[in-house]
């Protein structure tokens, strides 16, 4: 580990002066309005807060005090705004400040603790926040918020307050240099201090630092991307370097979306190359990088949760509330998802109880349910599914979208990277832990490696994604809901094949609470009325349902973020004992299909189906804000499970409904379908009744080679042609 003194954090930077202009006299000024703010500033509930507070953390031994901009503007706004734009200035004074009264307010002190302790100043600011990219440098040296998603973090190392330099010849100490805060240096003196008479002349460069008489704090170094919702289309995200010290060390682990307050620096770039670039360095003096030195920093726990409802006015949150007291919001939400798509009604309720989600569970054993449903769209090319996937992305408050092809296990979980300055080992967030508090889109899921899919199973059911790697033991959160979209294995979902058409493990079906399967069906009225929706939609870029029962895109997206953070409803004793009778008859129901199709389902029905409905009914109630879940709730739950899940599990080969349930049963349609393809040409016009004939003799049955033709029949590969007698165009 590196430590204080590695040359990657002891570097001279003489592009910061030691400002000292506002004079002795005025700066202890300024540093008694400080300790005046913290024993005598009072809120609105007439409380000296920041006294308080200050004697509580430094009794049990937290000796940081965390204050808020606008207490302070409020209190005196010269203090404010020098505190603002002179940072590195008046926050040291500040925290001599919080020294001195903690002296006072804590006295006496026992016995051993006499020594009053520094105390860190950590700030919180209600102004709009600055994207990373809207940093210039004009905001340089000034308090700036940023907000960001943290990607990676550094181990702990030490940096130096005050070093204690020596001598190498005549032995001679300098103690109690200080040292700029953050990513600054210190240059060694080139000659010693001392002349003494009678001995030899200090060489040049004498000093080396004395490791054991150095004051040193902890600092962090982490790295903070963008969200993806702040980058523009075609754009890479960017990236910035915070430096933590002190208390704010392993304040957040990667994966947390925070806004961070703190001090917008620069420091010169470090060389690890040869001379070469030695010499390409001076022709680039003046030239230096930005990182945030870090004073404050706010984690958002719950996605855009309580954070934007400090943005939202009384009005809008009286609006939702009236908005989720009616009726009929379960239906107005469903009308609002994709609009510009036609039909898909069970789909798109299902994806309304995704967006809201069910509620999380902490057990009393320690061991946490989740609350967040996974859907799976599994059929034929041209369904929208991909539309689908990219509005739920929009109009979540986390949304993550990705496609499996491009997709690898590293990128969709963690991955283990080298530090290029420290050249130690951090762990970087992929798209789950980026997604964490929303929804993470995965387009393409049947093109994925199984190895890639595999990498997700902890990730879908327990919500964490752990890693041991290069030395690196450790657990990150990934609280997100998956909604992946696939094709069937034949690209196109033929009904003769069943479940052949599933290319996927139980073991990741199972983790899926709503599995749809949607098929491109041949229907004349359906096609007439989908084709009038989409040149409505392409000529006057409306759709037929936007004029009544529409939310917004912007308005539906707050909605969401308010009822997750406002409601976690529970289920009712009547809705329990109803749900617990259902899903026997669902188990029976179940078993008996697979005795009578002498196989096992590929989509199981077990506890966690079990759950997964707990979860639609729960995201039901919230909509509404209900505090629990009750039996209308858990119908219409079981209603979503039964034409998704359910009904993929039943899909058999033929389904069993026209009398067709064995294995050698299937196998015969099967042998039949192919010996009917290979033996009559494409374009040829057979009689139906030749058919029938030709395949008695070879001794299959006569309902069997019904059931092939009307399948091929439904599925357009044969046509009938009315002439003397039916005949069968073959194509």
């Amino acid at each position: 580990m590196a430590g204080f003194d590695d040359p990657g954090v002891y570097f001279s930077d003489s592009f910061f002066s030691d400002d000292r202009s506002d004079g002795q006299q005025t700066r202890s000024g300024f540093q008694k309005k400080f300790k005046e703010f913290i024993k005598t500033f009072m809120d609105h509930q007439n409380c000296f807060c920041y006294r308080d507070q200050l004697k509580h953390h430094y009794n049990t031994k937290r000796y940081w005090l965390e204050v808020d901009l606008q207490d302070l503007a409020s209190f005196d706004s010269q203090l404010a705004t020098k505190l603002t734009n002179v940072p590195s200035d008046f926050l040291p004074l500040f925290e001599d400040a919080a020294k001195e009264a903690a002296d006072e307010l804590t006295q006496p002190r026992p016995i051993g603790e006499e020594k009053v302790q520094e105390i860190q100043i950590m700030l919180k600011s209600t102004t709009n926040p600055v994207q990373i990219r809207q940093l210039k440098s004009d905001h340089m040296a000034h308090l700036v918020k940023v907000p960001g998603i943290v990607i990676n973090a550094s181990a702990i190392r030490a940096k130096a307050t005050h070093i204690t330099i020596q001598c190498r010849n005549c032995k001679n100490f300098q103690s109690n240099i200080p040292i700029r805060p953050g990513l600054e240096g210190y240059v060694l003196p080139r000659k010693c201090s001392t002349e003494q008479t009678g001995q030899v002349k200090c060489s040049v460069d004498p000093y080396f630092i004395v490791p054991d008489k150095c004051k040193c704090v902890d600092f962090q170094t982490l790295k903070l991307q963008e969200a993806p919702d702040a980058v523009p289309n075609g754009e890479l995200p960017r990236h910035l370097q915070l430096y933590c010290d002190r208390y704010l060390t392993e304040f957040v682990v990667p994966g947390n979306r925070v806004t961070v307050v703190g001090i917008y620096s620069i420091r010169k770039g470090v060389s690890n190359k040869s001379t070469r670039q030695t010499r390409d360095n001076k022709a680039t003096v003046g030239i230096r990088k930005p990182y945030l030195r870090v004073v404050g920093i706010e984690i958002d726990s719950d996605g855009l949760g309580r954070s934007s409802l400090e943005t939202l006015r009384p009005e809008e949150q009286e609006e939702m509330r009236q908005l989720a007291g009616r009726p009929d919001v379960y239906d107005i939400i469903a009308k609002s998802i994709a609009p510009s798509i036609y039909g898909g009604l069970d789909i798109k309720k299902a994806l309304s109880c995704l967006l809201f989600g069910g509620s999380r569970k902490r057990l009393p054993d320690g061991l946490t349910r989740r609350g967040d449903i996974n859907v799976l769209l599994l059929g034929d090319p041209g369904t929208a599914k991909s539309q689908l996937l990219k509005f739920v992305e929009k109009v979540s408050p986390i949304g993550v979208y990705t496609s499996g092809k491009g997709s690898s296990a590293a990128g969709l979980t963690a991955s283990v990277l080298r530090d290029p300055s420290t050249r130690g080992f951090i762990v970087e967030g992929g798209a789950m832990v980026l997604a964490d508090g929303g929804v993470v889109c995965i387009d393409e899921f049947d093109k994925m490696r199984e190895d890639d899919r595999v990498a997700i199973h902890e990730a879908m059911e327990q919500q964490t994604i752990s890693l041991a790697k290069a030395g690196i033991t450790t657990t990150l959160n990934s609280r997100c809901s998956v909604l992946a979209a696939a094709n069937s294995v034949f690209g196109r979902w033929d009904d003769i094949k069943g479940e052949a058409n599933i290319d996927f493990m139980p073991t990741i079906l199972s983790r899926f609470d709503m599995i749809f399967i949607i098929k491109d069906e041949h229907d004349f009225t359906k096609d007439t009325r989908l084709a009038k929706h989409v040149m409505k939609v392409h000529l006057n870029a409306v759709t037929e349902e936007e004029t009544e029962g529409e939310l917004s895109l912007s308005f539906l997206k707050k909605f969401i973020a308010f009822c997750k953070v406002q409601c976690g409803p529970r289920l009712s004793e009547a809705a329990a004992d109803k749900l617990k009778n259902q899903y026997v008859m669902m188990r029976s129901e179940a078993r008996q299909h697979e005795r009578e199709i002498s196989k096992k389902s590929s989509i199981p029905i077990t506890v966690r189906q079990l759950e997964a409905i707990v979860r639609i009914a729960e995201s039901l109630a919230k909509m509404s804000l209900a505090p629990f879940a009750l039996e209308s709730h858990i119908d219409e739950a079981l209603r979503l499970f039964k034409v998704s899940t359910l009904d993929a599990a039943m899909s058999g080969s033929l389904s069993g409904a026209e009398g067709f349930t064995s294995a050698f049963d299937q196998e015969e349609v099967r042998k039949i379908e192919r010996q009917l393809k290979t033996r009559f040409p494409i374009g040829s016009y057979v009689s139906e009744q030749r058919i029938l004939q030709d395949f008695v003799k070879q001794n299959y049955s006569e309902k069997a080679i019904k059931t092939v033709l009307q399948t091929l029949i439904k599925r357009g590969e044969l046509q009938h042609r009315f002439q003397r007698k039916v005949l069968l165009r073959i194509r």
